[in-house]
């Protein structure tokens, strides 16, 4: 296997996996190596934390701001030097956004609104 399994296709391969051991599951999922000996080794640790994010749980979800919990969501944005805007992931997870969603923008005189391609007029 090339890359190793993530997200829901992560999911449905364990759960069809069925009573298969956690090690033969990571195995079949692409969570393994080949040693220069040809010894193969299974990666646990990977495997388990690519459960732990298709399942969309946050461990990190009280971090102090050091390691790897990233930055929480603090409702404000700079432009960048670029002049881009950016919109965090942090913000589009809150909101179930997919990649490929599309959006209308309207500018205000100092504000920016988007709204849904497709969605209802009464959701925001």
């Amino acid at each position: 296997m090339s890359k190793p399994l993530t997200g829901t296709d992560l999911l449905e391969k364990v759960r069809e996996l069925g009573n298969l051991s956690k090690e033969e599951k990571a195995r079949a999922c692409g969570y393994y190596t080949v040693t220069k000996n040809g010894i193969e080794r299974v990666n646990m640790m990977k495997f388990l934390n690519a459960l732990i994010d298709a399942e969309g749980i946050e461990l990190d979800s009280t971090s102090d701001g050091q390691g790897r919990g990233g930055r929480s969501a603090s409702y404000r944005i700079s432009v960048q030097s670029n002049g881009n805007l950016l919109i965090g992931s942090a913000y589009t997870k809150k909101m179930g956004l997919q990649p490929g969603d599309e959006f209308e923008i309207t500018l205000g005189r100092k504000h920016i609104h988007l709204k849904q391609v497709g969605a209802l007029d009464d959701e925001e």
